[in-house]
């Protein structure tokens, strides 16, 4: 119980989110990111990035939450070790008044009251193990609604770069030189909005994809974690406690 690996998810955020900036800031070197601005004239990847940045700004404040409930977690499971190790004769449940705020520490509180309500009863912690599990997810689910728009905004910025790119054929007279030049810099502009839209929808989808990704797995080492505390140390002290009152 000394450790809690993968329960941080702010480095690995941190990182991941450097490196992102640093391609988004050779792409503005380079031009890239003008080209699209420029090519995109429905500024649906200018929105797709909005989003992109508001959906990311979410994840950090999810991750900076999920690193706090790994670390209250961690020293809860250290007094609760301590003191097991102290006093073996003695099971001391009253410890959770001591435990640091977290969602973990709120679920021993709640089954050291479970276990005074329903007397001396085996304690079952499913449900609460359940509520806790949702309580830890908490907004995390945003992640895949909004990877799962940016998808769809890129597709629909497609179908609408080939409904500009087509539409020039129906009236397309081939007669008519200048006409046909015309037809084909529409053309071209709609096979812009297309790709353009399709690359930062895609990519946005991804990199959102792989940020939430590091959300999700640190929130199911806490969860993990709080299992065994709870299973090893308190439940086991619970039932003890019944069974000799």
């Amino acid at each position: 119980m000394a450790d809690l690996p993968g329960s941080d998810p702010l480095p690995a955020w941190l990182i991941f989110t450097g490196v992102t900036i640093f391609a988004f800031l050779l792409a503005w070197y380079f031009g890239l990111i003008a080209r699209m601005v420029e090519g995109d004239r429905t500024f649906i990847s200018v929105v797709i990035v909005v989003l992109y940045v508001v959906a990311s700004l979410h994840c950090l404040w999810r991750v900076l939450i999920i690193s706090k409930e790994g670390q209250a977690a961690l020293r809860s499971a250290r007094l609760l070790v301590r003191h097991e190790n102290g006093r073996s004769d003695e099971p001391k449940i009253d410890l959770v008044k001591e435990l640091p705020a977290g969602l973990v520490s709120s679920h021993i509180r709640d089954l050291k009251t479970k276990a005074s309500l329903q007397g001396h009863m085996r304690l079952d912690q499913t449900l609460l193990l359940r509520v806790l599990a949702n309580r830890l997810r908490g907004s995390n689910g945003l992640g895949a609604f909004a990877s799962d728009t940016l998808m769809k905004l890129g597709l629909l910025g497609t179908i609408i770069g080939f409904i500009m790119m087509l539409a020039p054929i129906a009236g397309l007279d081939v007669e008519n030189h200048a006409a046909m030049r015309t037809s084909m810099s529409l053309m071209s502009d709609g096979m812009a909005v297309a790709m353009y839209t399709t690359l930062v929808g895609l990519a946005g989808s991804i990199l959102l994809k792989i940020q939430y990704q590091f959300l999700e797995s640190a929130t199911a080492a806490i969860f993990a974690f709080a299992v065994d505390i709870t299973e090893v140390y308190v439940v086991s002290a619970l039932e003890r406690r019944a069974q000799a009152a």
